[in-house]
């Protein structure tokens, strides 16, 4: 009886034990909290029954990064926590930023919103500390006039893009540009940017027309109507500026001359898409689609590397201090992996992470940018956007935007 009684004490404390250290690990894990803002926007229908956009664009590969910086955290010690609010269209999205930071005090915002919507919360008298991580707006204003201290773009900008496009076709030599835009202020941006970028490296806007299939069916009409708005001077290529997608999946194959159709149909720039599969890119994909259940395009991307840099922050710092991770990100010299073939890094001057973009047709890869031959005396990714010289941001450059 008293081995029995000795042996039986001996597994209760073995057992107690067990139990504290257990408890003393889960207390030792630092938490970082990260959170997910988005604003639902009214979307068209798509035309040609292609898919709509999902509503859970950006917010699944912020999960998957979650996924991911937990699975790195397990073995420095460090955990992680995603919450995510979405407003409606009339809802006050600085309202809802209060309310996020009164209740939960996260440090890292995912903000997935247009570019009104991203400066409202970064201008906002609660936001304080906050570091926001933009993943919705691609206005390169942002990077430019209207950027702000602690506000990353992991989205690449509308120059990034074009510059991308424009650098394809002039190693193409197909330097002749037949611009067709439509009405939406968008597409005047993205049309903008092409001309940008067709000075920047020596192409050229030969003639342009604006679109605006308003009160027909273009699916009806595209062939005559189409083929009369892409009537001009010689050219190599029609670049369509319809971020909407009001035209342009129509407009291919339906212009007057025997052109490929580039830009934001066609022939397109983008930091992500359902062909990308090298550098290890298809594990990415297929752990997104078992995920998601649809595959990966560029805002899920970015929200997959928002949440991606805070992790790999705090496992390189092995530190939750969000004082630290925020320093590390807003530092200029911080790195991190995005299955592109190269180190990703945030822009100093203004928080816009260097990215090679893609330049996709549905089917394939055409070719990845910066091309051979565009140099720069930095680092090429730096000849894709607003160079240092070029952008008039001068937040990112107050040598306390970290503190």
């Amino acid at each position: 009886m008293r081995g029995t009684g000795l042996r039986a004490a001996r597994l209760l404390l073995a057992g107690a034990v067990a139990f504290l250290s257990t408890g003393l690990a889960a207390a030792a894990q630092a938490v970082v909290a990260v959170h997910y803002l988005e604003r639902r926007v009214d979307r068209p229908v798509p035309l040609n029954n292609e898919e709509p956009v999902p509503e859970d664009q950006g917010l699944r590969g912020a999960e998957l990064g979650l996924r991911d910086a937990q699975a790195t955290g397990r073995f420095v010690g460090l955990g992680f926590s995603l919450n995510s609010t979405v407003v409606g269209p009339g809802e006050d999205i600085r309202a809802a930023l209060s309310r996020i930071l009164a209740a939960q005090a996260p440090r890292f915002v995912v903000v997935n919103a247009p570019a009104g919507d991203l400066l409202a919360l970064a201008d906002a008298e609660a936001a304080g500390g906050t570091v926001f991580l933009n993943i919705g707006a691609a206005d390169t204003r942002l990077r430019d006039q209207d950027c702000r201290a602690r506000v990353l773009h992991l989205l690449p900008s509308r120059a990034m893009l074009t510059d991308a496009l424009v650098q394809f076709l002039v190693a193409k030599r197909w330097t002749r540009l037949l611009l067709l835009s439509g009405p939406a202020p968008a597409d005047a941006l993205y049309a903008e940017s092409l001309r940008r970028s067709a000075r920047k490296f020596g192409a050229r806007v030969v003639a342009e027309a604006r679109f605006d299939p308003q009160g027909a069916d273009i699916r009806d009409s595209a062939a005559q109507e189409l083929a009369l708005a892409s009537r001009g001077p010689e050219h190599d290529v029609v670049a369509v500026a319809d971020e909407a997608g009001a035209f342009g999946a129509s407009l291919v194959y339906n212009t007057a001359s025997p052109r490929p159709v580039v830009g934001t149909h066609g022939l397109t720039p983008t930091a992500w898409g359902r062909p990308v599969e090298a550098w290890a890119a298809a594990q990415l994909q297929t752990r997104f689609r078992k995920l998601a259940g649809r595959p990966m395009d560029a805002v899920d991307y970015a929200g997959w590397l928002a949440v991606h840099a805070v992790g790999e922050a705090a496992a390189q710092l092995r530190s939750a201090d969000p004082d630290a991770i925020a320093d590390l990100l807003l530092s200029g010299r911080f790195e991190l992996g995005g299955f592109k073939g190269r180190a990703l890094s945030f822009r100093p001057w203004s928080g816009e992470l260097r990215q090679p973009v893609f330049l996709l047709w549905p089917g394939a890869v055409a070719a990845t940018a910066p091309l051979a031959g565009f140099l720069h005396q930095r680092t090429e990714l730096d000849t894709l956007g607003l160079d240092q010289p070029e952008s008039a941001c001068r937040a990112m450059r107050d040598p306390r935007r970290g503190s």
